[in-house]
């Protein structure tokens, strides 16, 4: 009998159903009433359900698993409705396992689970009846699930056609659902869903929905399909085109892309001029890419190489203005002050016009921020006529950011030095390195080493990047570098640099600087005319000490463009007013509180000593406390020392206890007494040898019970035997006591040659005393009668 003709067939009515059937537990499969399917029965109890129904009706109770998984499943784990099945034929196999043809006959529930004595698992049935009568709402159900049916067939390959002519033959309304159900590629839980609905027309109702479903499905399937076989389609018809287009192309002797490209750059080659080293690695490089496919990764490197090389400015160069006169006019417009610096750049420049070509030494500016060092720079570029480039080389700790990576590495590129030549677009830029002294190093290797390269003029001429590997000339740039301080900058590079020390301003250049200089460009980057903005006598100088602190002018520039943006403010507010007067009493409601309206330091007491202190942002006052109390000759010292200015408070109390008996100080007071000194802010680092004859001042001051006189400051590194050495930056410390109200400064001898550089209105107001030995410190400070005429004819002579 054909399958075809089993759909027409209801065997449920023929034979005769017991009450009790042998389970068959089956994993992934649905079987519905009317199906013919092979089974694979290997489990031991449902080899024994099979071998009982075949000694007896050929009939058992087939029911799908929840979890495939379980082997052996209880009555939780299979499902509550199933199909009775007739077993048509078994299939014992090698292997010891059973293959079975089953038919299903009708469905039904199983009422009770239990094992039988022989092994396999028992239970009852009861069959649902599934007739329905034959009504217009039926059999319009039933055309309509027909319909979608063949609609699904046609969309499905996978579906023979035949299947369709057999589903429309069918009139019961059951047989039709579960045929339908039967073909279906849909989920267990679905087809489970379809087997437990025992009402034929909700069955064939839960099926037209699902074919709606799947048709849509398949609906979708088609349309992306088809949309990607277009797309092969476009994609294979266009390379069969290009490759028609490239032997046209072969033919009419043109050319495609990749070789315009190729061209382009040998026609490139011919413009630019190069050193022959150059040249020829270019043309091999272009060789290379001409062999290879355009879209290789490897084309793509060679060919950013090759731009590269031909974008550098090998021999191109710009004309030098070298006329002194128009450029000390430019450095005077642009600058107040620096005189120095102005005279150095000028000698420069002059050995330059006279012998076209200097390999002279890199001029390194080094001061506090904000006095002007990067600016200078840009004028002497401009003065020239020069490009102009800068890098910052703060925060630096790759050598690769100086020297370039090697191509080898993936977005390898060429090192700041060569990328800042490429952008000057000339190769005698002036060239600014801005703040070397904040370089680091780590395991990537020490950015300082390869610049010792960059700035020799012995070796710069063939300086080598290691992404590019040729030499480059750098011997006509005009190098300059910046830093705060010396102190981080390493001795073999320092030893390459000529430095030009930036001394801090004093408040009346701050307050020229900021009349010519900063207002003027202020008041036309906010808008603002000279007569919507006026500052009244003295409200600068206020500015300048109550809210700035600094040795450059960095801080007033923006203080003064706070003020003009609360004056543009108030003017846009009240267009009736047309001027706005800031003086010193409204001040204050313009910037707010001062920054810096601190208590003026404490005045010079026994034991008390104003000492001179330098920054890298200017000079400072440094006030230097001893006290004395009973003990065995201890000396403590607070206020955050380092090692060389303890040194020094050692070296101060061996030259008082050394000269107790010249000073009139009773020797016994070092065995009996501890000596306390302390430095105030304490949280503020100090260190340095220069505050060595005040910490010596302060020490003979409290062991002698005669307070220091009032106003005087005083500098200098003092010896064991009471000599006084030389310190540095005298004009900032200078500029500090005067800041400060002094009217002396005590300082070394042998800084007589840096009165040149503090201006000449500061030193008409302060008494500027050298001296030589602590003796003469001490008859200066405290007043001892010894040297006294020695130092009034000092001061005469000064």
């Amino acid at each position: 009998m054909s399958e075809l003709d089993r759909f027409s067939t209801d065997k449920s009515e023929s034979l005769k159903i017991p009450d009790t059937l042998p389970l068959l537990p089956v994993r992934e499969i649905i079987l519905y009433p009317a199906m013919v399917l092979p089974l694979a029965v290997g489990r031991e109890k449902s080899i024994k359900a099979l071998e009982e129904s075949m000694s007896t009706n050929r009939l058992v109770f087939v029911v799908a698993q929840k979890n495939v998984q379980v082997e052996d499943p209880t009555p939780d784990d299979v499902y509550n409705i199933g199909t009775i099945c007739e077993v048509l034929q078994i299939l014992k196999m090698p292997d010891g396992t059973l293959k079975a043809l089953v038919e299903g006959i009708s469905r039904a529930q199983w009422t009770d689970f239990k094992l039988d004595d022989k092994g396999y698992i028992v239970v009852g049935i009861n069959v649902f009846d599934e007739k329905v009568e034959k009504t217009p709402e039926s059999e319009a159900i039933m055309r309509r699930a027909i319909a979608l049916f063949e609609q699904y067939v046609k969309l499905n390959p996978r579906m023979p056609m035949e299947i369709s002519v057999a589903v429309s033959n069918i009139v019961d309304p059951a047989r039709l659902a579960d045929t339908i159900a039967s073909h279906l590629a849909i989920k267990n839980n679905d087809k489970q869903q379809v087997l437990e609905l025992t009402n034929p027309i909700e069955r064939l109702e839960k099926i037209v929905q699902i074919l709606n479903s799947e048709i849509e499905i398949l609906n979708i399937e088609r349309r992306i399909q088809n949309r990607v076989r277009n797309q092969i389609e476009k994609t294979q018809k266009e390379y069969y085109l290009i490759e028609q287009m490239k032997a046209i192309q072969k033919e009419l002797k043109q050319k495609d892309d990749a070789q315009k490209d190729v061209d382009e750059l040998r026609e490139k080659l011919k413009q630019v001029k190069m050193p022959q080293n150059a040249l020829d690695a270019v043309e091999k490089e272009i060789a290379r890419l001409e062999k290879m496919m355009p879209m290789s990764p490897e084309a793509g490197i060679i060919r950013n190489y090759i731009e590269w090389i031909l974008d550098l400015p090998w021999e191109k160069s710009t004309e030098d203005n070298l006329d002194l006169k128009r450029t000390k006019e430019i450095l005077d417009q642009d600058h107040y002050g620096l005189e120095k610096v102005k005279d150095r750049v000028l000698e420069y420049l002059a050995v330059l016009s006279r012998v076209k070509k200097i390999k002279g030494p890199i001029l390194c500016f080094i001061g506090p921020p904000g006095v002007g060092k990067t600016s200078i720079a840009k004028s002497v570029a401009r003065s020239l006529g020069r490009n102009f480039v800068r890098i910052s080389m703060g925060g630096v700790k790759d050598e690769a950011e100086i020297r370039g990576h090697r191509r080898t590495y993936i977005g390898s590129m060429p090192g700041k030095i060569i990328q800042s030549m490429k952008k000057a677009g000339s190769n005698n830029p002036v060239f600014i390195l801005d703040e070397i002294d904040k370089m680091g190093s780590d395991w990537r290797g020490d950015p300082s080493a390869a610049l010792l390269e960059v700035l020799d003029p012995e070796q710069n001429y063939a300086f080598g990047d290691h992404y590019l590997d040729l030499e480059f000339d750098l011997s006509n740039v005009m190098f300059i570098t910046t830093a705060n301080s010396l102190g981080n900058i390493p001795n073999t590079l320092l030893d390459r640099l000529e430095l030009i020390r930036f001394s801090g301003y004093t408040d009346a250049e701050k307050r020229k600087i900021a009349e010519d200089f900063i207002i003027p460009r202020q008041l036309k980057d906010h808008g603002l005319n000279e007569q919507e903005l006026i500052f009244a006598r003295n409200a600068l100088d206020a500015v300048i000490k109550n809210y700035t602190r600094e040795a450059g002018v960095r801080n007033l520039t923006r203080e003064i463009a706070n003020l003009c943006r609360k004056v543009a403010k108030e003017l846009e507010l009240n267009k009736e007013l047309k001027t706005v007067t800031i003086t010193e009493k409204n001040l204050n409601s313009y910037l707010g509180i001062p920054f810096y309206e601190r208590e003026s330091i404490p005045e010079n007491d026994i034991g008390l000593v104003t000492g001179l202190a330098w920054t890298e942002v200017g000079g400072e006052t440094l006030t230097i406390e001893v006290n004395k109390m009973k003990g065995k000759g201890a000396l403590v010292l607070t206020g955050k020392l380092g090692d060389v200015m303890k040194e020094s408070a050692q070296a101060a109390l061996t030259y008082v206890r050394s000269s107790s008996a010249k000073l009139g100080i009773d020797e016994n007071i070092f065995s009996n007494t501890d000596f306390h000194v302390h430095v105030p802010e304490g949280a503020v680092p100090k260190d340095g040898p220069s505050a060595g004859i005040a910490l010596a001042t302060a020490l003979a001051s409290c062991c002698m019970d005669k307070p220091v006189k009032k106003k005087i400051a005083m500098t200098g590194e003092v010896t064991l035997r009471g000599r006084v050495l030389a310190i540095g930056g005298l004009k900032e410390k200078t500029l500090a006591a005067y800041r400060e109200g002094m009217e002396t400064v005590l300082f070394p001898d042998a800084n007589r040659k840096d009165l040149a550089d503090i201006p000449d209105d500061i030193k008409r107001k302060l008494k500027m005393i050298p001296v030589l030995h602590m003796d003469e410190v001490v008859s200066l400070a405290i007043g001892s009668k010894s040297t006294m005429k020695d130092i009034k004819k000092k001061i005469k002579k000064k």
